[in-house]
């Protein structure tokens, strides 16, 4: 697992557009808010997308960026994001490689087999590229307002 205060790690995902983002690229420039979550379009994967998309303006607000990854691909998560109008920009880690790199990746049973899945987890990197946060295994309600206040407490450290 990923501790605080470690520099986060690098990764270039294509977005719902289809369109590569880099993590580099928001270096010196805003914190980004880096959540994982197993599905989309699923009761507790909407609840936390819409959510994070409501505190939109407080994000930008404090210069932060607020990004989701799951394995699901473009397609679907355009479909996703254009069913519930989300603004947060989901990117697709088909193969697992980022979710591998951030520790997110668990083994389930489900109905006697065994499948890997992604643990719903949310990183706060900072401007400088380092991890500020490191939060595993996370509860969607209301995790938006939890991130946002950790966000302000970066803000007043700077």
């Amino acid at each position: 697992m990923l501790q605080p205060g470690q520099p986060a790690p690098a990764f270039d995902l294509p977005d719902a557009d289809m369109s590569m983002v880099s993590l580099a690229k928001f270096k010196n420039h805003h914190n980004v808010v880096l959540y994982f979550y197993p599905r989309d379009d699923t009761p507790g994967c909407t609840m936390e997308a819409i959510d994070f998309s409501d505190h939109e303006e407080e994000f930008i607000q404090l210069k932060t960026v607020v990004v989701g990854v799951s394995m699901d691909d473009c397609l679907t998560h355009g479909s996703f994001r254009d069913k519930h109008g989300l603004s947060v920009q989901l990117l697709a880690d088909v193969d697992g490689e980022v979710c591998r790199s951030y520790g997110v990746l668990q083994e389930k049973e489900l109905d006697g087999k065994k499948k890997i899945g992604i643990l719903r987890s949310t990183f706060i990197v900072d401007r400088k590229g380092m991890l500020r946060h490191a939060l595993y295994g996370v509860n969607p309600r209301g995790h938006a307002a939890e991130v946002l206040d950790l966000i302000r407490g970066i803000s007043k450290c700077k």
